[in-house]
């Protein structure tokens, strides 16, 4: 089994996919490429229609996107282990994995996720808007779970992968999160499999100049 990513300091797509598999167990190979190039595409030509990452190859089996790699890696592999075993909890947890995957333009926009920077940006309202919706998700399933998990659901599932990323956009923004919501934040920060994620991310040295946003900002 191969998963096709980007740069592990820029592509959150590339790390939702890889987080999945990592939580799995399944064995498997990276192939990172290097984004906004042109061997990055002539690479992809007999692997997706798509000329994007991620994109996993399992046998014949060919899977592009983030979530339908979740959901074919649950489905193949894991029983269904993947989701809450409570139909409403399930639902819900559905419900904002794909709220994640299609919204939230103003972050994916302003804030690209870029681990070896610590910067700031001057956010739009649509931004901090969004930045608000994360934060209620976090605070309520927080709350609910408090003492069954440190996770949305309590134990990891695919809706904690869809939102990684925005830890750690959040953590290079320096977005002040309340409480409840800064603990889930810490949870995914110090996640074993992130850190490892993250280790080789520091490594990197390619720029992608589409990624580097903002201003260097004091700690």
């Amino acid at each position: 089994m191969q998963l096709f990513i980007g740069n592990k300091n820029y592509s959150s797509w590339s790390l939702r996919a890889w987080l999945m598999l990592a939580k799995s167990g399944v064995n498997f190979s990276e192939v990172k490429l290097t984004l906004d190039t042109p061997e990055f595409y002539k690479r992809l030509e007999s692997v997706t229609p798509t000329l994007k990452v991620p994109t996993l190859i399992d046998n014949e089996i060919a899977v592009w996107d983030s979530l339908a790699i979740c959901e074919y890696i649950n489905d193949a592999y894991m029983s269904g282990a993947g989701w809450p075993s409570e139909q409403l909890m399930r639902a819900k947890a559905r419900a904002l994995a794909c709220e994640m995957h299609a919204g939230f333009n103003g972050i994916r926009n302003e804030m690209p996720m870029n681990i070896r920077a610590t910067r700031y940006v001057e956010l739009s309202e649509q931004a901090k808007k969004d930045i608000m919706r994360v934060e209620q998700i976090w605070c309520e399933q927080m709350q609910k779970f408090t003492g069954h998990g440190d996770w949305l659901f309590g134990p990891w599932s695919i809706v904690d992968a869809m939102f990684a990323p925005v830890a750690l956009r959040f953590k290079t923004y320096g977005i002040t999160l309340n409480e409840d919501a800064s603990r889930y934040m810490e949870t995914v920060l110090n996640c074993s499999e992130l850190q490892c994620w993250i280790a080789d991310a520091l490594k990197e040295t390619d720029i992608v100049a589409i990624d580097e946003a903002g201003k260097e900002r004091e700690l």
